[in-house]
């Protein structure tokens, strides 16, 4: 399982306010026209998203698979010999009559 480690210090939101800063300096000396087009084309900064990777164990997709069969699907493992099929056939019949 990989978890990407998160920064408690705000990196990014530190550049986008020295760079906004940066900007006001500039803009303060240049006339009002460029001070418009500059705050046209600023940069926009994007949090990094988290990614998770998960797996599944053998067992776990097995267990889940017999969760999820179909009174159908139980019938015919039965039939073919499973015996926790048989079992769980045996205990449906049980509460049935029961």
């Amino acid at each position: 399982m990989a978890i990407q480690a998160i920064s408690s210090q705000p990196a990014p939101a530190t550049a986008a306010n020295t760079g906004a800063q940066n900007q006001q300096a500039t803009a303060a000396a240049q006339p009002a026209s460029k001070t418009q087009s500059q705050s046209s084309t600023t940069t926009q900064t994007s949090t990094p998203s988290a990614s998770y990777a998960v797996t599944i164990s053998n067992a776990a997709r097995a267990a889940f698979a017999e969760a999820t069969e179909t009174s159908v699907q139980t019938a015919q493992e039965a039939n073919r010999g499973d015996r926790q099929a048989q079992r769980l056939l045996v205990k449906e019949q049980a509460n049935k009559l029961g």
